[in-house]
């Protein structure tokens, strides 16, 4: 039963981004069409997830990490897209550093990171009280590891991937930094093990097939959340994999300044 639901982990991990990627790269003209229909999609993945609750099947916690896989890939769209980013859309002056640097860079993505901490609410407000969660708990768990993400490229990391990164989002590269470490990398790596750890014993210490296919599901997403991590500080250009995704007439970025 641990290989089925780590398999779904990692098709939704990989052709869920591959989606997006295809998504972006495809002519500005399709952009708010790709964001509505998957927006009107997310509204059904949302309904699904509240009947989902209500049964712990294999397939009713498939379902449900799908369904919040979806509306997840639409939040991403949005700020890839530019729908829904922040307040502030222009690089970041040279001579800011510190709190000050910190406030800009955060204003660049706060409108998507509060959207996304209002999702992962209401999905286990329409959820709450069922025993089926694998759907608000991942969608959740990408909150946390794409958060911790983005705090450590603010802080600096060797590897950005920045291949396939959209032009028009050029100006938030000068907020990352480049370094071979920095102080966050470490904890990020603990708590997504940590995550793995609890999901995976959970998994273990249920005898019910639908909540351990739910909980190995957890697990298989929050170790390749790890791996992630892993890739923003080693020399491997990671973006390949999902460069097959993207349309040979996508805008380049420019590349621009990094602070160090």
């Amino acid at each position: 039963m641990t290989l089925p639901p780590l398999l779904v982990a990692l098709a939704c991990w990989f052709f869920g981004t591959a989606a997006i990627v295809w998504l972006d790269s495809r002519p500005r003209r399709t952009w708010k069409w790709s964001f509505a229909a998957l927006g009107l999609a997310s509204i059904a993945a949302l309904v699904a997830i509240a009947l989902l609750a209500r049964s712990a099947s294999v397939g009713a916690v498939y379902g449900s990490v799908v369904s919040a896989i979806l509306i997840w890939g639409w939040h991403e769209l949005g700020f890839l897209t530019g729908h829904v980013a922040g307040p502030r859309r222009t690089p970041c002056p040279p001579e800011l550093a510190g709190w000050a640097r910190f406030k800009a860079a955060s204003a660049t993505v706060i409108h998507h990171e509060i959207a996304l901490a209002l999702t992962a609410l209401l999905l286990f407000a329409v959820s709450w009280g069922g025993p089926n969660q694998a759907g608000p708990l991942a969608f959740l768990l990408l909150f946390g590891m794409r958060l911790s993400a983005k705090l450590n490229l603010y802080l600096g990391v060797t590897n950005l991937s920045d291949e396939v990164f959209p032009a028009h989002l050029a100006y938030l590269k000068s907020y990352f930094g480049t370094k071979r470490w920095n102080v966050l990398f470490p904890f990020s790596v603990l708590f997504g093990l940590g995550a793995t750890w609890l999901a995976w014993h959970a998994a273990e210490a249920t005898a019910q097939p639908g909540l351990a296919a739910g909980y190995t599901v957890l697990a298989g997403l929050a170790f390749l959340g790890v791996i992630e991590h892993a890739l923003l500080m080693l020399p491997v250009r990671d973006a390949v994999l999902w460069a097959w995704a993207a349309q040979p007439q996508a805008a380049k970025a420019v590349p621009s300044k990094r602070r160090p």
